[in-house]
Protein backbone atom coordinates (compact mmCIF):
# COMPACT_ATOMS: atom_id res chain seq x y z
CA UNK A 1 0.00 0.00 0.00
CA UNK A 2 1.16 3.52 -0.78
CA UNK A 3 2.02 5.42 2.40
CA UNK A 4 -0.64 8.10 1.94
CA UNK A 5 0.42 9.99 5.06
CA UNK A 6 3.56 11.12 3.21
CA UNK A 7 1.71 12.54 0.20
CA UNK A 8 -0.96 15.19 0.61
CA UNK A 9 -4.45 13.78 0.04
CA UNK A 10 -5.35 16.42 -2.55
CA UNK A 11 -2.39 15.41 -4.70
CA UNK A 12 -3.15 11.70 -4.48
CA UNK A 13 -6.84 12.30 -5.14
CA UNK A 14 -6.17 14.24 -8.33
CA UNK A 15 -3.08 12.56 -9.76
CA UNK A 16 -2.48 9.14 -11.23
CA UNK A 17 1.17 10.12 -11.73
CA UNK A 18 1.51 10.88 -8.01
CA UNK A 19 0.26 7.36 -7.23
CA UNK A 20 2.70 5.93 -9.77
CA UNK A 21 5.61 7.92 -8.31
CA UNK A 22 4.64 6.99 -4.75
CA UNK A 23 4.58 3.31 -5.66
CA UNK A 24 7.96 3.56 -7.43
CA UNK A 25 9.62 5.31 -4.50
CA UNK A 26 8.02 2.98 -1.94
CA UNK A 27 9.35 -0.06 -3.78
CA UNK A 28 12.78 1.56 -4.12
CA UNK A 29 12.98 2.40 -0.42
CA UNK A 30 11.83 -1.09 0.56
CA UNK A 31 14.47 -2.66 -1.69
CA UNK A 32 17.13 -0.33 -0.31
CA UNK A 33 16.27 -1.23 3.28
CA UNK A 34 16.30 -4.93 2.46
CA UNK A 35 19.58 -4.93 0.50
CA UNK A 36 21.46 -1.96 1.94
CA UNK A 37 22.00 -0.75 -1.61
CA UNK A 38 20.78 2.62 -2.87
CA UNK A 39 19.20 2.86 -6.31
CA UNK A 40 22.14 4.99 -7.48
CA UNK A 41 24.64 2.36 -6.39
CA UNK A 42 22.56 -0.39 -7.99
CA UNK A 43 22.37 1.46 -11.31
CA UNK A 44 26.14 2.03 -11.28
CA UNK A 45 26.77 -1.65 -10.57
CA UNK A 46 24.45 -2.56 -13.44
CA UNK A 47 26.24 -0.21 -15.82
CA UNK A 48 29.50 -2.06 -15.07
CA UNK A 49 28.07 -5.57 -15.50
CA UNK A 50 29.39 -8.10 -18.01
CA UNK A 51 32.93 -6.76 -17.74
CA UNK A 52 32.11 -3.21 -18.82
CA UNK A 53 34.85 -0.67 -18.15
CA UNK A 54 33.69 2.96 -17.98
CA UNK A 55 34.80 6.22 -16.44
CA UNK A 56 32.59 8.21 -14.08
CA UNK A 57 31.52 10.69 -16.78
CA UNK A 58 30.43 7.85 -19.07
CA UNK A 59 28.43 6.28 -16.26
CA UNK A 60 26.77 9.60 -15.40
CA UNK A 61 25.85 10.21 -19.04
CA UNK A 62 24.59 6.65 -19.57
CA UNK A 63 22.38 6.80 -16.46
CA UNK A 64 21.33 10.45 -16.85
CA UNK A 65 22.76 11.26 -13.40
CA UNK A 66 24.68 14.28 -12.23
CA UNK A 67 28.44 13.61 -12.24
CA UNK A 68 28.71 14.63 -8.58
CA UNK A 69 26.13 12.00 -7.58
CA UNK A 70 28.08 9.33 -9.47
CA UNK A 71 31.39 10.54 -8.01
CA UNK A 72 30.10 10.29 -4.43
CA UNK A 73 28.64 6.83 -4.96
CA UNK A 74 31.79 5.56 -6.70
CA UNK A 75 33.94 6.90 -3.88
CA UNK A 76 32.11 4.72 -1.34
CA UNK A 77 32.02 1.77 -3.74
CA UNK A 78 35.81 2.00 -4.12
CA UNK A 79 36.16 2.10 -0.33
CA UNK A 80 33.84 -0.91 0.01
CA UNK A 81 35.84 -2.85 -2.58
CA UNK A 82 32.96 -3.22 -5.05
CA UNK A 83 34.73 -1.44 -7.90
CA UNK A 84 38.32 -0.72 -8.75
CA UNK A 85 39.87 1.87 -11.00
CA UNK A 86 42.80 2.10 -13.33
CA UNK A 87 44.24 4.89 -15.43
CA UNK A 88 43.11 4.98 -19.04
CA UNK A 89 45.82 4.43 -21.67
CA UNK A 90 45.21 7.95 -22.95
CA UNK A 91 43.94 11.05 -21.19
CA UNK A 92 43.33 11.56 -17.51
CA UNK A 93 40.24 9.41 -17.06
CA UNK A 94 40.12 6.68 -14.45
CA UNK A 95 38.34 3.59 -15.70
CA UNK A 96 36.10 1.65 -13.35
CA UNK A 97 35.19 -2.02 -13.33
CA UNK A 98 33.53 -4.40 -10.91
CA UNK A 99 35.74 -6.38 -8.57
CA UNK A 100 34.90 -10.02 -7.81
CA UNK A 101 33.26 -8.73 -4.60
CA UNK A 102 31.26 -6.24 -6.70
CA UNK A 103 30.18 -8.98 -9.12
CA UNK A 104 28.99 -11.14 -6.22
CA UNK A 105 27.17 -8.19 -4.61
CA UNK A 106 25.51 -7.32 -7.93
CA UNK A 107 24.35 -10.91 -8.41
CA UNK A 108 22.83 -10.88 -4.91
CA UNK A 109 20.94 -7.69 -5.80
CA UNK A 110 19.64 -9.27 -9.00
CA UNK A 111 18.46 -12.30 -7.05
CA UNK A 112 16.68 -10.10 -4.53
CA UNK A 113 14.93 -8.22 -7.36
CA UNK A 114 13.91 -11.51 -8.96
CA UNK A 115 12.45 -12.69 -5.64
CA UNK A 116 10.50 -9.43 -5.31
CA UNK A 117 9.31 -9.76 -8.93
CA UNK A 118 8.09 -13.26 -8.16
CA UNK A 119 6.02 -12.01 -5.21
CA UNK A 120 4.39 -9.43 -7.48
CA UNK A 121 3.78 -12.10 -10.16
CA UNK A 122 2.07 -14.31 -7.61
CA UNK A 123 -0.15 -11.46 -6.40
CA UNK A 124 -1.47 -10.73 -9.90
CA UNK A 125 -3.14 -12.89 -12.51
CA UNK A 126 -1.53 -13.24 -15.93
CA UNK A 127 -4.14 -10.85 -17.37
CA UNK A 128 -3.51 -8.30 -14.60
CA UNK A 129 0.26 -8.47 -15.20
CA UNK A 130 -0.18 -8.01 -18.95
CA UNK A 131 -2.54 -5.08 -18.40
CA UNK A 132 -0.20 -3.44 -15.87
CA UNK A 133 2.79 -3.74 -18.20
CA UNK A 134 0.79 -2.43 -21.15
CA UNK A 135 -0.48 0.56 -19.15
CA UNK A 136 2.97 1.36 -17.74
CA UNK A 137 4.42 1.32 -21.27
CA UNK A 138 1.64 3.62 -22.44
CA UNK A 139 2.39 6.08 -19.63
CA UNK A 140 6.15 5.92 -20.29
CA UNK A 141 5.65 6.73 -23.98
CA UNK A 142 3.15 9.55 -23.41
CA UNK A 143 4.07 13.12 -24.30
CA UNK A 144 3.25 15.72 -21.66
Amino acid sequence: MIPESKIPDDILKDSLLAHLAAAYFAVGKRMERKTGCSATRGFILSSLRHGAVLNQNQIAKQLGFDRTVVHRAVKTMLKDGLVSERKAKTGRALLLHLTPKGEKYHQALIQHRRNADEKVRQALTADERATLIRKLQLIAEMEF
